[in-house]
Parts: C-alpha cells; sequence; structure tokens
C-alpha cells in the first residue's frame, strides 16, 4: 500500500506562481497591439524591454565579433600551433564588457567599457549594425567617460508622431516646450541657458512651424517680443498684435537694431549702477523685461543689389553681431532664422554664426547651409541633417556645444499662433524708443510689468 504525495506549500506557490505569469504574458501578448497603439511607453516597458533584453544578450558577443570589436585572447602564431599539435579549440575571443540595461520610455541604454586599443568611432561605426541585430529605431554612441561609451538605443521612432505635452501656466521664464527629441524627452529652448539661436531651413521644412511654436510659448510670457521680417512682414505680421515693434524692410531693420543696441546700453548703465553683472542680479521691480529677437528671412539683411545698399546691409550686419555679444546679459535675446545661410552673404554671416550658440538644422537644399549651421560646433551632424527625407517636415537636427541630436517640433498651424499672439496681446510692453523706430503699435497697447521672472 502507497500513500498518495501531497505537494508542498513551495511547490503549490511555484505552480500558482507559473500560472499567473502565463496569463500576463498571455494578456500582454494579446493586447499588444492595442496597446502600442494607444501608449507606446507602456508598451515598450511591460512587453518591448524585456524581449529586447534577451536579444541584446543573445546577440552581444557574436555582434563583437561580426563588427570587428572582439580580440582574440591569444596571437595569431599560438592559435594556429595550439590547433595543429594539439587539437585544441580556438579559444573564445574577449568582447568588450557590456553593463546592465537601463530602460527608457522609448528605448534603454547601457554602459560599455572599451578593451585595449579601441576608440569610441570603433562603436559607432557599428551602430548600424546594432540597430539591425536588435530590431530598434536607432542607436547612438556617445563617450561617457575616457574609456567607456555609452549605448543608446531608441526602439520607438517618437519623431513620427510627435504629441503635444499638457502644460499648466506659462512655466519658467524664457523657457519654452517647442517639440520632442529623439530620445522622448521634450524639446526644451531655453533662453536662459542658451541665449541666442540660429534655425535654418528650406521651404516646407518646417521651419516656420518652429517659429509659430516659439512665439506660442513667449506670448504668455512677460517678455517682450521684437520682430525683423523685410519680406514685408509677411511672416511676422501674424503676430503683430503681440510684437512691441516690427521692421518689414532693412531700413527699419537698420532703425530698430539701432534703438535696440540703444536700450541695451541703458540696461549697461543701470547694471554698472547696480554694481551687478547682467540683469538678474537686478531686484525683480528694477530688472527690464526681457526682449526677444525674432529674424525671419536673415539672407534679406545682408544680400546687397548695389553699391548704395552696402552700407545698409553692413549697418544691420554690425548691429546683429553687436546685440549677440552684449545682449545675453542685458535680456535681448536672438532668433535669427533663414532657408540660406553661407559665407557668401559676407564675412558678418560668419561673425554673427559664431556668437550664436543653439543650432537648429531642418532639411536644406545645400550642403552650405547646413555647414554653416553645425560644421562648426559638430561635424558629425552634417551627415543626419543632409539626410531628412522631405515627407518628415519638422525634424531637425539640433548642435551646440554639448552634442547634437534629432528632434522634431510641435505642429503649431499659423491660425493657433495668430490666436495665441491676440489672446495675449495685452500683456505686450510698450517700450518707447523700439516703437519710435518702426512706429507706434497699431492698437496703442502699454502695459508695464512690475514682476518678471518668478523663477529667479
Amino acid at each position: 500500500m502507497t500513500l498518495a504525495s501531497t505537494p508542498s506549500a513551495g511547490q503549490t506557490w511555484l505552480s500558482w506562481f507559473l500560472v499567473a505569469a502565463a496569463v500576463l504574458v498571455s494578456g500582454l501578448l494579446l493586447a499588444g497591439p492595442a496597446l502600442r497603439r494607444r501608449s507606446p511607453a507602456a508598451w515598450w516597458l511591460l512587453l518591448g524591454f524585456p524581449v529586447t533584453c534577451l536579444r541584446v544578450a543573445r546577440t552581444w558577443r557574436p555582434l563583437m565579433a561580426g563588427c570587428g570589436l572582439a580580440v582574440s585572447r591569444k596571437a595569431a602564431l599560438t592559435v594556429v600551433s595550439g590547433l595543429l599539435a594539439h587539437g585544441a579549440p580556438p579559444p573564445h575571443p574577449r568582447v568588450p564588457r557590456r553593463g546592465g540595461m537601463r530602460p527608457t520610455a522609448h528605448g534603454f541604454w547601457f554602459p560599455v567599457r572599451l578593451l585595449p586599443g579601441q576608440t569610441p568611432e570603433d562603436f559607432v561605426k557599428a551602430a548600424s549594425a546594432m540597430a539591425h541585430d536588435w530590431r530598434v529605431h536607432a542607436v547612438r554612441v556617445t563617450t561617457a567617460e575616457p574609456g567607456v561609451v555609452r549605448v543608446t538605443a531608441t526602439a520607438l521612432d517618437p519623431l513620427r508622431q510627435p504629441r503635444v505635452p499638457r502644460q499648466r501656466g506659462t512655466g519658467p521664464l524664457l523657457r519654452v516646450v517647442v517639440g520632442v527629441l529623439e530620445s522622448g524627452a521634450p524639446w526644451v529652448v531655453d533662453l536662459r541657458k542658451i541665449p541666442h539661436w540660429l534655425i535654418v531651413g528650406a521651404t516646407r521644412s518646417g521651419k516656420s512651424t518652429l517659429i509659430n511654436a516659439l512665439v506660442a510659448g513667449f506670448a504668455p510670457q512677460p517678455v517682450a517680443l521684437v520682430g525683423i521680417d523685410c519680406k514685408g512682414g509677411m511672416e511676422l505680421s501674424l503676430y503683430e498684435r503681440r510684437l512691441s515693434a516690427l521692421a518689414t524692410d532693412r531700413a527699419q531693420a537698420v532703425k530698430l537694431l539701432a534703438a535696440l543696441m540703444d536700450l541695451t546700453s541703458a540696461r549697461m548703465e543701470v547694471c554698472r549702477a547696480a554694481r551687478v553683472r547682467n540683469i538678474w542680479g537686478l531686484p525683480d521691480e528694477e530688472r527690464p523685461v526681457p526682449v526677444v529677437v525674432i529674424v525671419d528671412e536673415i539672407a534679406e539683411l545682408f544680400l546687397v543689389a548695389n553699391r548704395s545698399e552696402k552700407d545698409e546691409a553692413q549697418a544691420a550686419a554690425t548691429g546683429l553681431v553687436r546685440l549677440a555679444q552684449l545682449g545675453a546679459a542685458l535680456g535681448v535675446y536672438l532668433v535669427v532664422a533663414g532657408q540660406r545661410v553661407g559665407s557668401d552673404l559676407g564675412p558678418g554671416v560668419t561673425a554673427l554664426r559664431a556668437q550664436l550658440g543653439g543650432r537648429v538644422c531642418h532639411r536644406v537644399t545645400d550642403s552650405g547651409t547646413a555647414e554653416m549651421a553645425l560644421g562648426d560646433l559638430n561635424p558629425d551632424a552634417l551627415e543626419a541633417a543632409q539626410t531628412i527625407p522631405p515627407d518628415q517636415a519638422g525634424t531637425a537636427v539640433l548642435a551646440s556645444a554639448d552634442g547634437w541630436e534629432r528632434a522634431r517640433s510641435h505642429l503649431v498651424p499659423e491660425e493657433r499662433a495668430e490666436e495665441i499672439a491676440a489672446m495675449y496681446a495685452h500683456l505686450t510692453p510698450y517700450l518707447p524708443g523700439l516703437a519710435d523706430a518702426v512706429g507706434e503699435p497699431a492698437d496703442g497697447t502699454a502695459v508695464h510689468i512690475e514682476r518678471l521672472d518668478r523663477d529667479a
């Protein structure tokens, strides 16, 4: 007579755990397509990331060997001698040691320690092979520290359909979220960190959409917006009710730039008397209003048709360069945009470019514009900028002293930007010197802003 064995508590718990895991995995697989459409980030963390972890672990060694990143443990002659004399199997090559994978909302990253003799450029060349083997959208390799690179993979393309984030209030002063980065993080233009920007792009590349997003973001803030649009004001006149001044030809632009220089000189005197280095060191009640100058189609300021226009163009170039040099500390910020920017426009363009620390390059029609925008900061970004497809309007390559990355601006139609500008027209500061340079505002708006930087 035999007694039936009863399962132990541990076996029962393990059985229930396996059943629950099987049900959970089956549910995720069935609901995966719908979850991926409605919440890509949740799908990635629950299902995509675990599967990709297994794929990376399985392919790491053969991938490193195939890309020439594995190093033999023995010299070639020693290996051949061992094989001929003793029939020993070839030793496994050494591969770079990979750190733990950290998930992000749209991908993952992990550190890799280089083997002796390897350089980060070796891994940059293998980025495309990594993306194909791991079945992810893109892989980028950057230097984390000497001897260590950081491999960042983007599994889902957040630039395909960028979503406008929900934002409460106006946010910090001079800081605007205009789109999304390739990493899934928000694309932020913060003039307190990078005071001057250059934006280039061909027709219908998304340049105007980015300017719409900037105006829509700055309009609710207590700042003065100033426009220079030498194409008769066709672009920036949409926001005229929110602009403290708008120059529509080069003659007006020269006068407006001179008035802006007078404004910076007056602020310089105030800072010197208060013994501070910039306007942010002044008390709140004494701090002047920040001024954001938007220049659309910079080539119209620099192109010269005859000798009589040469002095006027030179005056405009000198005014912009001086504003770029002095404006950041005195609360005057430049956003310069154009379809084509090249050294053929004159030496003033190169001098101005050197002062614009933030660069945005949309799809361009000539390599010279991309070189002017990105070449001096990050030559590696040139190839990425020249491969932007025409059907991805708003996609751009950003570059600064910190590096480069791809991004895409939110779609802000002209009608929406014009509506926002009209909604906040009552916040338009009246700056007499600027108004006198181009004429009084159409509606006579005059507002004195008492407190400007609540976050300082």
